[in-house]
């Protein structure tokens, strides 16, 4: 082997090495073929009801599921064929006109806690619990344990949008970008809508709370729910 061939072989064993140890995907790494669901805001039982800005911020995400982007880590710029989940987010409330909204998913959750409120519900196994008593379709939801990112404001791995229910069937349903939640029983992969289920008891993944989006905030409708 010669000297060049040598060292080839050692940079390669160490690039396997660093993309083995990581938490999170490689953003060198292709991207998975997008598999992704959508609906139309007349499907979402509450929307009639909602104030004109969060209507609009719900559509404005519903147009991103038909674009047929698939999750893509690092990316906020749908132009790249797809985005990560917070990527997703920031780039749906930039476009809304939201432009303080924070970039990573630990982030938002501190801005959401600081300028709106962040409810925490960490210990709740079902969206029947009392502190989901406010949710709103439009609010962000945030998640923990999903990696093990590094350090971090507050221990949140995953952002994505409450939706609200089906119509057709009462199913509580969220937007964002993902490569394996589901929808309707079917395996999903980018920006697309998936169920949304409360993480079961046991779990490393856990939903540590919801709040809505600074710039959105019914208060009216807050205020008569505390």
């Amino acid at each position: 082997m010669t000297p060049i061939s040598h060292f080839r072989v050692i940079a390669a064993a160490a690039a396997l090495a660093i993309h083995c140890a990581a938490d999170v995907p490689s953003p060198e790494a292709k991207p998975p073929r997008a598999e992704v669901s959508s609906l139309a805001p007349d499907e979402l039982k509450e929307f009639a009801t909602l104030p004109p800005g969060v209507k609009a911020l719900i559509t404005r995400a519903l147009d991103f599921t038909r674009k047929n982007l698939t999750y893509r880590f690092g990316s906020s710029d749908p132009a790249l064929g797809g985005m990560d989940c917070s990527g997703t987010i920031y780039r749906l409330l930039q476009d809304h006109g939201i432009k303080d909204a924070p970039r990573q998913s630990d982030e938002m959750a501190v801005w959401v806690r600081d300028k709106t409120v962040l409810h925490e519900t960490q210990a709740a196994t079902a969206l029947e619990d009392e502190k989901f008593r406010t949710l709103s379709p439009g609010d962000l939801l945030f998640w923990t344990g999903t990696y093990e990112p590094s350090a971090r404001k507050l221990p949140v791995s995953h952002v994505m949008l409450y939706l609200g229910r089906c119509a057709k069937d009462g199913r509580p349903v969220i937007f964002g970008a993902s490569d394996g939640r589901s929808y309707e029983g079917q395996r999903r992969c980018g920006v697309s809508v998936f169920d949304f289920k409360i993480p079961k008891p046991g779990d490393k993944a856990r939903l540590l709370g919801y709040g809505p989006v600074p710039g959105l905030l019914r208060e009216e409708v807050r205020k008569a729910a505390r």
